[in-house]
């Protein structure tokens, strides 16, 4: 039974994959709250935190913390299957989410998933991010966690500056007994909030989160890939917001209602101006695309285009969008040699 029932003789075993800014801040009110024992997946941070820990500047926690490390860290994901260790009652997944580039989610996390046993958190942007999991892990509970915490991890100092506010909730897509996996998200908020620092909360309505958080993800994030202009100065321009972000964003409304999700139309303003002035914010698709990083477009911009083009709802900003983040993507993809520059058989404009 998927973490329904907690031993109190023993704190939950939590597999932590995805150790940037969200997922430490994640592993560590966990680890503080006494009712987790968290291993975190760590690659490029390992020898820096098995030598010195983490430090972390945060608006919950402390501004001072030195030294943090889970209880356990390895640089690769555990492989249950030949490992004596008990099951791991929860996986939380931060990395971010981008299946066009390998590995997958399901592959990245499934030697360490117990059939029957192991919640599957996805703590990620995006929509039906949870279907390749529910068909890849029947049996087991797969969760949604969305997440409006502001942090950043360089070189294993994390600066988290917007408070740590969660809803955790059931997708409702498995063949698992929601009541099931309902009880398993409530133990992991209580163990979470243990703390009394951070609040994360039930979330009764997954899909109609997803959407809302998209009407800032699929606009300010690809205007900002697009561009290279950080949210500010979009709002400061006001044709950057009157002909791209409103458009993206009423797109975005249009098909979440054709879904059968109402989002309220006051929340286009809310998304619009919901960024301080402070410090002229650059959403992350946009930092990614200035590292020359791999962005998370399919999740974020794809997903909804499909949506929009199985109902019949017309979304041409968001496609041309698209179509040009997939363009940028392609040249990520190059220099990884996941693409060749060559034509294929079928073709036709070889």
């Amino acid at each position: 039974m998927p973490a329904a029932k907690q031993n109190i003789e023993r704190p939950w075993r939590i597999l932590l994959v995805g150790s940037g800014g969200v997922g430490t801040m994640a592993s560590y009110a966990l680890e503080i709250g006494g009712k987790a024992e968290v291993t975190s997946v760590l690659r490029s941070t390992y020898d820096i935190v098995t030598k010195q820990g983490f430090s972390i500047d945060s608006v919950d926690h402390g501004r001072d913390i030195q030294g943090f490390r889970p209880s356990h860290i390895t640089k690769t994901v555990p492989d249950m299957t030949t490992s004596d260790s008990k099951p791991f009652d929860y996986i939380i997944v931060a990395t971010k989410n981008i299946p066009d580039i390998p590995p997958t989610v399901s592959d990245l996390i499934a030697p360490a998933v117990t059939p029957g046993v192991t919640s599957i958190v996805l703590l990620q942007n995006g929509l039906n991010i949870e279907l390749p999991l529910v068909e890849r892990f029947p049996t087991n509970v797969i969760l949604s966690g969305v997440s409006l915490i502001g942090a950043a991890e360089i070189n294993g100092s994390i600066k988290h500056d917007e408070p740590d506010f969660t809803r955790l909730g059931v997708f409702p897509n498995q063949t698992v007994d929601l009541e099931i996996a309902k009880a398993s998200a409530l133990h992991l908020i209580d163990a979470y909030n243990a703390g009394g620092k951070v609040e994360w909360i039930f979330d009764e309505d997954v899909s109609f989160s997803r959407w809302r958080k998209l009407l800032y993800n699929a606009s300010y994030n690809v205007v900002a890939a697009l561009t290279g202009i950080d949210v500010i100065r979009m709002r400061m321009s006001q044709f950057m917001i009157d002909d791209l972000i409103y458009p993206l964003i009423r797109e975005i409304r249009a098909i979440a209602m054709a879904a059968g999700v109402v989002l309220p139309k006051d929340l286009e303003l809310f998304f619009i101006k919901c960024d301080t002035h402070e410090g002229f914010f650059m959403p992350s698709m946009g930092q990614d695309c200035r590292k020359g990083n791999a962005m998370e477009i399919d999740t974020i911009v794809g997903a909804p285009l499909r949506e929009a083009d199985r109902l019949g709802v017309p979304a041409p900003t968001l496609r041309t969008c698209y179509n040009l983040l997939r363009s940028l993507q392609l040249k990520v993809k190059e220099n990884k040699g996941l693409w060749t520059a060559r034509f294929e058989a079928k073709n036709p404009y070889a």
